[in-house]
């Protein structure tokens, strides 16, 4: 007994010695100034963590409704659901015409310039820009759909409902767009997901201990009603925000200028988009659905390095828009860094530990898919690629490089498709794999050349711009 007490005293001695110590170098104060201290780094690091965090809860929030549905859903209707939610994606994604990306331009740049009244224009009429779209082209999406046989029996009516969520797709995005340009981090990302996850549990469990049926028209409905609720719940906020951020004041708009800019962002997202679903669309079409199951969860576990993309784009776009109108030269080329190593070190680290994990990980699924292991060091690649440069895409956008990104971003889809036609009927999952890496890696070099040679910015997380 004496001697644990004497190495439990022992061990408290060096603990307490290491961390004062630790203190007293000035370790602490480092640390807190990563995270807690005042700069503009310190503020983009916090508002990437929660948004990283907010993205996490939301990803095992949705696996959880996702597992909730299909066993009440049973196959063929969840399958008709899965059908009609990711037409609704694809769509309501760039139905607000990049109006929400566009607001991390407009509203640092206005603000900057003291031009309040385009400010408190674009605040307005931005959303009301996109609403309008939103409505266009819901009506005529759902007039293709009745009027047309192009959708199957069984899917008009899950599809027109998702048709009817478009317009408040669209809304929120241009809301999200605006709080973050105000790094309101939670008000721009809590409603869209978690808030609507949560409400799409409680709504389906009511339906089923109502007893209605449980199939995809009675889940589209319960989403439509998710996707209005929390567009006009997130609205009130903002604008209750807004009423104390900016002053009352005349309104000057400027539609023209504001889709001038945004129509080529939301190219970029398009593309982006088609980038991300290609190959798995044509593995289905030469593959059969087992291999295609197993490469969509090499993929998906794999697809949580890129929200730590998505955490640090979304909060540091409009700082790029803010020292570029400035013209802060120094800081933005400080900052354009700091942004590239947020990115890319957290995903290599994280890469390391879903590649260690991987066979468990892949096990969760069933036994058989623990044969795409492999595939993931294939993926992997391409993610470390991308992660390498950053939010390059971003800073191209904010900096008036749209035009040159959707090209980017079109010639990366485009050698995409060619790579899936050429690798995946003879090397099935594996040229799948080989063609998305090969496309995120040629992308990845092509903005880097194209943030270089346009902007003078070294957008490498290896290196040093010419300019620091």
């Amino acid at each position: 007994m004496a001697s644990i007490g004497s190495e439990r005293a022992s061990r408290s001695q060096w603990l307490g010695s290491w961390l004062h110590s630790w203190r007293t170098d000035g370790s602490l104060a480092r640390l807190l100034e990563l995270f807690a201290g005042g700069s503009d780094s310190s503020l983009v690091r916090r508002l990437a963590g929660t948004a990283f965090i907010i993205r996490i809860v939301a990803a095992l929030l949705a696996f959880v409704a996702q597992i909730v549905l299909a066993r009440w859903l049973g196959g063929v209707q969840f399958g008709i659901y899965v059908y009609a939610w990711t037409c609704l994606l694809l769509v309501g994604g760039i139905a607000d015409l990049g109006l929400g990306s566009a607001a991390q331009r407009f509203i640092p740049e206005y603000t900057e310039h003291k031009r309040f009244d385009l400010l408190r224009g674009y605040l307005v009429g931005s959303r009301a820009l996109a609403f309008a779209i939103g409505a266009a082209i819901a009506t005529v999406v759902t007039a293709v759909i009745a009027l047309t046989p192009l959708a199957k029996s069984d899917t008009v009516l899950p599809l027109i409902l998702g048709c009817a969520a478009i317009p408040a797709f669209s809304l929120a995005s241009v809301q999200s767009g605006i709080a973050r340009s105000y790094d309101w981090i939670n008000l721009a990302l809590g409603p869209t997901y978690i808030l609507r996850q949560v409400m799409l549990i409680a709504l389906m469990s009511l339906a089923y201990g109502a007893g209605l049926p449980m199939d995809a028209v009675t889940t589209m409905a319960a989403c439509l009603v998710t996707l209005w609720a929390c567009a006009f719940g997130q609205l009130l906020f903002v604008n209750r925000r807004l009423h104390a951020a900016v002053a009352p004041g005349a309104k000057a708009y400027a539609p023209r200028a504001w889709l001038t800019t945004s129509t080529p962002i939301s190219l970029v997202e398009g593309f982006y988009v088609l980038l991300t679903y290609s190959d798995v669309i044509l593995l289905t079409q030469f593959r059969p659905p087992q291999e295609v199951a197993v490469y969509y969860a090499a993929a998906k576990i794999l697809a949580l390095v890129a929200f730590i993309y998505f955490a640090v784009a979304q909060t540091a776009a409009h700082k790029f828009s803010e020292y570029h109108v400035t013209g802060d030269r120094s800081r933005l080329v400080d900052f354009v860094a700091q942004t590239v190593r947020m990115t890319f070190w957290p995903s290599l680290v994280l890469i390391g530990v879903l590649l260690a994990l991987g066979e468990p990980l892949l096990s969760m699924f069933g036994k058989d898919f623990v044969g795409g292991y492999h595939l993931m060091f294939i993926i992997a690649i391409g993610l470390l690629a991308r992660a390498a440069v950053g939010p390059a895409e971003r800073l191209l956008n904010m900096l008036g490089e749209r035009r040159r990104c959707a090209h980017v971003y079109a010639g990366s889809f485009l050698l995409n498709v060619v790579l899936c036609f050429v690798l995946i009927p003879r090397f099935g999952a594996v040229g799948a794999a080989t063609a998305s890496a090969s496309a995120l890696v040629f992308e990845s070099v092509w903005l880097f050349v194209v943030a270089k040679v346009r902007l003078g910015l070294h957008c490498l997380v290896f290196g040093r711009s010419r300019d620091r």
